[in-house]
């Protein structure tokens, strides 16, 4: 077996401030529907969880990525070590956190569990992929399955007895699902024969469990051309009697799987149904032409999703990178840079080096602010539902309104802070003693699975912002305002929240050129603005809330005693909400005035003009 050493870190102090000190989370807790949770409950999953990741999964991460997945008599094999943790893990029973009491979960906020699925991811994300769509196909059909359906499947699915994925993607469909070729045939007995190839199939097949419900994407004979005519069916890779005991083998055929970048322990698989004619799927509630609308649930529950994952890999990149840079000697202190005879000093001392460890400590921290917003928002729309019901649509379109940026964002900030943590190892970072190279490389795929980032910008500017009359979009913008208006005197952070303001009236001078541009039937600019859009978004949200927690953590610190721990964590809350305000939040008036300019040099060159190929 590979060697197996935990490289994973995370800072359980950092989670419980923006729990429990900046979101005030336990406001929600002790009451409906979140009865079961206190705060004592609450730590208590945490570091249950992060002894999993740290003593079971994590050490399991570079195994994964060096030993990769395997096929043997038409079977994934997935890595050594693999199938006791998916055991242990659910024997824990942290997958089951989130999912509804009526299927044997725990009704947990998803505060909390978004920081469950950050150490998850964080730990080992190639191992965390298998049960990350079981859960997500579980929760799809909690939502959008018939009775019998949910009593069928959903139980053995959240114990780990039966995986789960999701079957969208074909040789010639990928963004563009509605070119989709797979087919559903009826049958008499009222189930479809299902036909054709989906790949790029996540967890597509592996030992860990023994059966996987695939939901597939699929056309019926006669239905409209395009997505409105998708339909979503349950399609086991063997088949399920009506007592839930498991019959024959259901025709699903494992073509291949790919060699990736990375998460290589993850298998990402090409899956043949129906090649002889044998393959039966049963409608997701029985409802035909609902098939996309069916998977955007779990499709915006993965969004989310990649948001964590991309947290949960910046985050250790960074902590990993911190402590090598207070180890690792090399130079003298600036200070003695001409004197030969000067001591070496640890890296962390010079000034760029600080610099890059700043610049990650902000960026981590205000993505998983960013994600942990949204999660509150989730939370607190539970429990306004049917209490208020004007609250809790505010919560919703604020969900609604942050998923994309949070798909995107954090996706990308992820490899940017991979990339910088290996510059900060140096040469000691491109190669595989350190973990940081294969975070950087399983990083990567995060901005591209799940809808590719510009498909994240396109449904930010193209619906999101436009939702229920642009009312989302004008909350946000209120809630903002308010924080400028509130802090803008403020004694350490004033200036900082100023500019925050001049960035918020740069966006939204933005969203009116957008608007514009569609109102003018320029529309093709749209397109080139906005991923940059999202972008200034992004930051102006990040850097709301990294002040946010700067004020927070300005005001407890004159209670706390000389020489506690909290006084350097508060101050680093001060100092990650300056540096990213001076230094990158002066990027969204830069990229307001770009966008202002209108330039279209990328249309209007000619596919010759870019290369003599």
């Amino acid at each position: 077996m590979s060697q197996a050493q935990n490289r994973y870190k995370a800072d359980l102090r950092e989670f419980q401030f923006v729990l429990f000190e900046q979101l005030k989370v336990d406001e929600l807790l002790g009451k409906e529907p979140f009865a079961a949770w206190g705060r004592e409950e609450v730590l208590a999953t945490l570091q249950m969880t992060y002894r999993f990741a740290t003593e079971v999964s994590g050490p399991l991460n570079a195994v994964g990525d060096q030993q990769g997945c395997r096929i043997e008599d038409g079977r994934v094999i997935t890595p050594e070590g693999f199938k006791a943790a998916w055991k242990q893990l659910y024997e824990l029973g942290i997958r089951a956190l989130p999912a509804s009491p009526e299927f044997g979960g725990g009704g947990a906020p998803k505060t909390l569990t978004g920081l469950v699925e950050e150490m998850c991811c964080g730990a080992n994300a190639a191992f965390n992929m298998y049960p990350g769509l079981t859960f997500g196909a579980a929760e799809l059909l909690e939502h959008c399955a018939t009775q019998a359906q949910k009593e069928l499947l959903i139980a053995k699915m959240l114990d780990g007895t039966w995986g789960g994925t999701m079957c969208l993607t074909e040789p010639q469909a990928g963004s563009d699902v509605g070119l989709a070729k797979t087919t559903a045939t009826r049958n008499a007995d009222g189930t479809f024969s299902i036909q054709g190839t989906k790949i790029y199939i996540s967890a597509g097949d592996h030992d860990l469990a023994e059966n996987i419900v695939h939901l597939v994407l699929a056309r019926i004979e006669g239905a409209p051309a395009g997505t409105k005519g998708l339909s979503l069916f349950i399609v086991p890779r063997i088949r399920i009697l009506p007592d839930g005991s498991l019959g024959e083998f259901n025709d699903v055929a494992l073509g291949s799987i790919e060699h990736k970048m990375g998460i290589n322990g993850s298998a990402t698989c090409v899956l043949n149904f129906g090649e002889n004619g044998r393959c039966v799927g049963e409608l997701v509630g029985g409802v035909e032409n609902a098939g996309m609308a069916q998977m955007f649930r779990m499709m915006n529950t993965a969004r989310i999703a990649v948001g964590i994952q991309g947290a949960g890999i910046a985050s250790t990149a960074y902590l990993n990178a911190l402590e090598y840079a207070k180890e690792r000697k090399q130079g003298a202190n600036m200070t003695r840079w001409k004197d030969p005879t000067a001591p070496r000093v640890a890296i962390i001392e010079h000034a760029d080096v600080r610099r890059m460890l700043l610049d990650m400590k902000s960026r981590v921290e205000g993505v998983r602010m960013l994600i942990l917003k949204l999660c509150h928002h989730q939370d607190s729309f539970e429990a306004f539902k049917g209490v208020d019901d004007e609250k809790a649509a505010y919560h919703q379109g604020q969900v609604e309104l942050l998923t994309p940026i949070v798909k995107a964002y954090g996706s990308d900030q992820s490899f940017r802070v991979c990339e910088t943590a290996i510059q900060t190892y140096g040469g000691a970072g491109y190669i595989k003693d350190y973990p940081v190279e294969q975070y950087c490389r399983d990083s990567k795929i995060f901005s591209i699975y799940e809808g590719t980032n510009h498909i994240q910008a396109m449904d930010l500017v193209g619906r999101k912002l436009g939702q229920n009359g642009g009312r989302h979009a004008m909350e946000f913008f209120g809630d903002l305002m308010k924080f400028v208006a509130e802090n803008s005197d403020h004694a350490e952070l004033g200036a900082e929240v100023r500019a925050l303001g001049a960035a918020a009236e740069a966006l939204q001078g933005a969203t009116m050129k957008l608007q514009g541009w569609f109102m003018s039937g320029q529309v093709s600019l749209v397109p080139l603005a906005s991923t940059r859009f999202l972008e200034m978004m992004a930051v102006t949200t990040v850097s709301w809330l990294l002040l946010d927690a700067a004020r927070v953590a300005l005001a407890a610190l004159p209670n706390v005693a000389e020489g506690h721990p909290d006084r350097a964590f508060y101050e680093g809350k001060k100092y990650a909400a300056l540096y990213y305000a001076r230094n990158v939040l002066p990027s969204v008036e830069a990229t307001a005035k770009v966008l202002d300019g209108g330039d279209t040099s990328a249309l209007d060159i000619s596919d010759a003009a870019f290369a003599t190929l």
